[in-house]
């Protein structure tokens, strides 16, 4: 993946900053990777993100009651990097100790683009469990520079088996760490620029998180009617959460002072808008999820071809069987047409704000229809879910302090109007779509712009650069309401469900 490039002025200068998912990378003291596989092949040495292998790492790790845990929500996932490493030393004892660096993905490519060892606060923060907030009356943003990583903490590594990452002022995993932005090093080196085609010397931004990126470009977009656009309304950006859809998706909201939610990632100091902190909700599977609902019925290689035969997106179609259907049925409104159909979406566990990686996928109201008309039932139906797991994090975190009362949505899925217009029904809030589609490319160009000294923090370049398209608005039915109150009680119900079945199994297995 290249990196972004954002102009500098009209020059010929670029800055430039990755954004890349959160993955572990490792690799050995020339730089070379060393395998994370049981395989050994070392091509593979990466561990992606959702990459679930270390469960039972999170869970050692979890009892151990650092304090550390409080600003994770009160628990590590098996998503983060620390899990990940713990399984990697406990299960490849020689990649363990032939690798000599470990670094997410996005601060490696920094450092193969500079030399600059420097880690991001993004990655570091709400990856790896380091504290930002030891920076908090150290340097400012704006004071931007490289700092010495004074966050780690010590006692948490030594108590989870990973103190050898301790040794040598943590030269494994940052020495220091940078604001997202902040220009590393001398730029690009000569053998960088030549493989880029750019020049040497380039500005280079310290790296972000893809959906970090995503956020820091569309928070910041008004609406030309919304009240927020006030230049005075300095705490608008505070009332907003960010829902960053592709894969995953990530709820992202800010806060001046640090809200402690359980089942929710953080609170991250400067995770994503610097001298902020970040609340980080998700759930792990949503793009990953529609697409698996969808490739494993048995209609869809018809569906696949009938799209592809007229140029539209699979999405597409299904959103056209579905208005089909709804007038055809005489229903009152689309939605209503999943009125037996309920899904609990947590395929691949429950990432906020129940934080359980074991919680499984549920399904609610299957006869033996194949046909194409039952996969667009199951595909809305599964869209409800994902949106009735957004509004579970959304209530969860409003009722522990946040105020959020807009979302704003980019990504793939927020390009499917029915995913979008769903959402806004069931959560009840506006949603603003940014002007630009790829808002997170957008996030990563203002990091550049920020390298290169086009703009002085983050922050003035999200003002100048996010800008809001399309507002979607909730419908103002109140059948609609009710029916959307009556899913999402049952959908709350499909878990506690759940839990008693692993009761009784386990008494049965006792």
């Amino acid at each position: 993946m290249l990196p972004c490039k954002c102009c500098r002025g009209r020059s010929n200068k670029f800055g430039i900053c990755c954004h890349l998912f959160p993955c572990a990378v490792a690799v050995d003291s020339d730089g070379e990777p060393v395998s994370v596989s049981w395989s050994g092949d070392t091509r593979r040495n990466i561990i992606v993100w959702m990459d679930h292998r270390a469960v039972k790492q999170a869970e050692r790790i979890n009892s151990s009651n650092s304090p550390v845990l409080q600003y994770c929500g009160g628990a590590v996932f098996p998503e983060m990097e620390p899990p990940k490493l713990l399984w990697v030393k406990d299960n490849l004892k020689e990649s363990w100790s032939m690798a000599f660096r470990w670094m997410d993905l996005s601060d490696w490519l920094s450092y193969k683009a500079t030399g600059d060892d420097t880690r991001s606060l993004c990655s570091t923060v709400c990856k790896w469990t380091y504290l930002g907030h030891a920076h908090m009356h150290q340097a400012s943003e704006e004071d931007s520079r490289d700092m010495e990583a004074c966050g780690w903490d010590d006692q948490f590594w030594e108590e989870i088996g990973l103190g050898d990452l301790v040794d040598g002022h943590h030269a494994k995993i940052g020495r220091s760490v940078a604001f997202p932005g902040h220009a590393l090093g001398c730029g690009l080196t000569p053998d960088s620029a030549k493989e880029l085609g750019l020049l040497a010397g380039t500005p280079v931004g310290t790296s972000m998180i893809d959906a970090h990126a995503g956020g820091v470009g569309v928070m910041e977009s008004k609406a030309g009617s919304d009240p927020e656009s006030k230049e005075t309304d300095v705490e608008a950006i505070c009332r907003r959460m960010v829902l960053v859809c592709g894969t995953s998706t990530c709820h992202m909201a800010v806060s001046h002072t640090k809200l402690f939610i359980p089942g929710v990632w953080g609170p991250f100091w400067s995770g994503m808008v610097p001298e902020y902190w970040l609340t980080e909700g998700g759930q792990s599977a949503t793009g990953a999820l529609l697409d698996y609902v969808i490739e494993n019925h048995v209609a869809s290689p018809h569906l696949v071809k009938s799209a592809a035969s007229r140029r539209i997106s699979i999405f597409e179609l299904l959103n056209e069987i579905l208005e089909t259907m709804r007038h055809e049925l005489g229903s009152p409104f689309l939605a209503a047409l999943t009125n037996d159909t309920h899904v609990l979406p947590d395929f691949h566990g429950n990432r906020s704000p129940i934080a359980d990686p074991k919680s499984k996928g549920m399904l609610c109201g299957l006869t033996l229809d194949t046909s194409e008309k039952q996969l667009a039932l199951l595909y809305l139906a599964t869209v409800q879910a994902i949106a009735y797991g957004t509004r579970h994090i959304v209530e969860h975190c409003n009722a522990h302090g946040h105020k959020v009362d807009t979302l704003l949505a980019c990504g793939g899925l927020a390009k499917n109007p029915l995913y979008i217009q769903e959402h806004a029904d069931i959560i009840g809030y506006p949603i603003i779509l940014p002007r630009e589609n790829e808002s997170v490319l957008l996030g990563a160009a203002i990091l550049g712009a920020v390298a290169s000294k086009k703009y002085t923090t983050i922050r003035h370049a999200m003002k100048a650069l996010n800008a809001a398209g399309q507002v979607v608005y909730p419908s103002q039915d109140p059948k609609v309401k009710n029916y959307h109150n009556a899913k999402y009680h049952i959908f709350r119900g499909l878990y506690e469900q759940q839990l008693e079945h692993r009761s009784i199994m386990a008494k049965a297995l006792a």
